[in-house]
């Protein structure tokens, strides 16, 4: 039977599960990726498991968040993450080597495989036909130890691209212009697979530009096909042999379909605060601009910054405007320099900061009071910047050179009457420098983990009650995402290794007496509207408010990754069987879940809830394999219990009676 790209990857990963949509299945992972916001926990709780080296074909971890060193916190944890990666087998980018997403497409991104990545963005690997999903830290880590990822079937929305990009228009308005269709849910529980003759039109890093930033759209993951411009990108990058053409069969089945003709794309920006508020820049055109910076990982690359600089080549930012470039890699800012792009950048007027994130996880960048910012970045949720009540619009490289230029948002096209159109043409070979890329090697093994006074131990859970007492402490609206529930920034993200610490900040921004009101209920729960959770793949969005005793999260409907984090973390992902349930819920509110171990134990799905006088009834709508480990408490005790059973078993044997070897992608986890 013709099957689509997607379908092909899948199935040839398959280890559990059947290929039917919305059920779970579990497949096997080629790469692991980590940054350091989310890796430091992820490392301690690969260590949990006691292994000596990892299981997966390639794990990578990059320092691109916690890059600000103003005390000893980012340093040590970098410190430690260093020689854990030399101790357990993992390759190590340095500070400063680039944004993880597109590292990994420089020197590891191959056709075909699987990479997991504890960072929501991970999709951006579609620049390379990877199938690459983000999911939260623990995922990642037993990902690293060998065993199969679950999640739910996806379906596929086919895009059938046609045409050409008009000058002045670019990736980054194609994919405004999916989310203009579909806003930040309308993609939930697929996969966005591009095809057709406009597809041979965009780059490598025009695909990773669509896929990274297609997380917006909440879909599981985004891919293109393995053609000419992926071998030629790869060619560049010295590693033709790593390519293999791939493509979705001739009458292949789409269980949803579109279409986008190239041409008829126009620049489009999305106005605060979310990457679905998206509007035609003639809409907003004129509004004054104090702010812009150029690059991140969904804008970092050599095209973006050589376009960049071919606009504001022999001209200056307009007077009182901040103009900030921030490189995705070391790499990209060697090339651009070897082909002329930084002096024009320089004489501009930017500031050219290290390769990292920087501003767009808010560490550091943080616009003024008041003050319009205007970013190439993939998110601009409230108080993401670091300013309370931030006006970040988010838009292309064109967009933002026009706008820094002029000092007002500008349609790039307007500049056709000063200037030709720069066309960007990618080396025929770039320049690689691996030197702040440190692989693993047998004589690394035996280096000691070195822990400073910022790593904490995992904590400690209890499994589930028998029934759940507790109290609701929060209620939220439609479209929270783990920005709001965890904030990020250059005061919260150095404690992502410690957990007490950081539980101090959830839902600092919406309610700032949230933990404190927390330790007083003992037991408590969280209210929600739709698309809880939505954003950042960051698994302290659920680790740190179940440390401070949330046990479960009512809402109307959650995004993939925070319900699949929850689980891991042993608080209920529940949600309304009515959802107008919710207008009636408050605050302060007595809530009893009787017999809820009981119910979860027999399988059932609806859970009944008695909040004051009235009972309530809840979905529950997780796998068997979730189940198991909400009973535990968290996947870390369910897996752990797994192993303390495994090792008390005798060894099996095979048919011929030898010992058998285990299967390291067996169902554990």
């Amino acid at each position: 039977m013709a099957k689509n790209l997607t379908e092909k990857i899948i199935t040839q990963h398959l280890v559990e599960g059947r290929m039917v949509a919305g059920e779970e299945i579990g497949i096997r992972i080629d790469h692991t990726l980590l940054q350091d916001a989310t890796g430091t926990m992820a490392m301690l709780e690969f260590e949990t498991l006691g292994l000596k080296r990892v299981k997966v074909d390639l794990a990578a971890q990059y320092v691109d968040h916690n890059l600000l060193q103003t005390d000893f916190k980012n340093a040590d944890d970098h410190k430690y993450l260093r020689s854990a990666c030399a101790h357990y087998g993992i390759n190590y980018s340095e500070p400063g080597n680039g944004i993880s997403h597109i590292v990994h497409m420089e020197r590891f991104g191959r056709p075909g495989l699987t990479l997991l990545g504890a960072d929501s963005h991970t999709p951006g690997a579609a620049g390379v036909s990877m199938l690459a999903i983000g999911a939260g830290g623990l995922d990642v880590a037993l990902a690293m130890a060998g065993y199969s990822y679950h999640f739910p079937c996806p379906k596929v929305l086919g895009v059938r691209l046609s045409g050409t990009l008009p000058d002045w228009v670019s990736a980054k308005d194609l994919i405004l212009e999916m989310l203009r269709r579909y806003d930040v849910k309308g993609c939930r529980g697929k996969v966005v697979e591009y095809y057709g003759p406009g597809v041979r039109t965009l780059t490598a890093t025009d695909r990773m530009t669509i896929g990274n930033m297609g997380t917006e759209l909440g879909a599981t993951s985004t891919v293109f096909p393995s053609d000419e411009q992926t071998r030629k990108w790869l060619l560049a990058q010295g590693r033709e042999a790593d390519w293999q053409e791939l493509e979705a069969d001739v009458g292949c089945h789409y269980d949803e379909h579109a279409e986008l003709d190239l041409g008829s794309l126009e620049p489009l920006i999305a106005c605060p605060t979310s990457p679905g508020n998206i509007k035609r820049i003639s809409e907003v055109a004129g509004t004054k601009v104090d702010q812009v910076i150029v690059g991140s990982s969904v804008n970092g690359s050599y095209r973006d910054l050589m376009m960049t600089a071919g606009i504001v080549k022999d001209r200056h930012a307009a007077a009182e405007l901040s103009f900030h470039v921030n490189p995705g890699s070391r790499q990209v800012l060697e090339n651009v320099a070897e082909n002329s792009g930084v002096m024009p950048l320089l004489l501009a007027g930017a500031r050219i900061h290290q390769s990292g994130c920087l501003g767009c996880i808010g560490m550091g960048q943080a616009p003024g009071t008041d003050q319009v910012s205007l970013r190439t970045f993939p998110r601009n949720f409230p108080g993401r910047s670091g300013t309370k009540g931030d006006q970040v619009y988010l838009c292309s490289p064109e967009t933002a050179a026009a706008s820094a230029l002029k000092g007002v948002i500008t349609d790039p096209r307007e500049l056709a009457a000063e200037m030709a159109w720069p066309e960007v043409i990618p080396p025929d070979k770039y320049i690689v420098d691996t030197s702040s890329l440190i692989a693993p090697t047998p004589e690394s093994f035996e280096t000691e983990v070195v822990r400073g006074p910022n790593i904490k131990p995992f904590p400690e859970f209890e499994s589930l009650p028998k029934t759940l007492k507790a109290r609701v402490v929060l209620k939220v609206e439609d479209n929270i995402s783990t920005d709001g529930i965890m904030p990020a920034g250059s005061k919260v993200l150095p404690l992502r290794s410690n957990i007490e610490a950081i539980s101090e900040f959830v839902f600092y921004q919406l309610d700032p007496e949230f933990s404190l009101r927390c330790k007083g209920f003992g037991q408590a729960v969280v209210i929600g509207g739709d698309n809880y959770g939505q954003g950042s793949s960051r698994e302290h969005a659920a680790l740190a408010p179940r440390y401070l005793g949330v046990r479960a999260k009512i809402v109307k409907s959650f995004a993939r990754i925070h319900k699949a984090n929850l689980c891991n973390f042993g608080i209920l992902p529940l949600t309304f069987k009515n959802p107008a349930d919710y207008a009636a819920i408050k605050a302060g509110d007595p809530l009893v879940i009787p017999d809820v171990r009981q119910h979860l134990e027999a399988g059932e799905t609806e859970l009944k809830v008695k909040i004051g006088a009235r009972e309530i009834i809840t979905l529950l709508e997780v796998s068997s394999r979730q189940r198991q480990h909400l009973i535990a408490g968290g996947t870390l005790n369910h897996v752990r219990q797994m192993l303390k059973a495994e090792n008390k078993k005798p060894p099996r044997k095979s048919a011929r009676g030898r010992k058998a070897r285990p299967n390291k992608h067996d169902s554990a986890a």
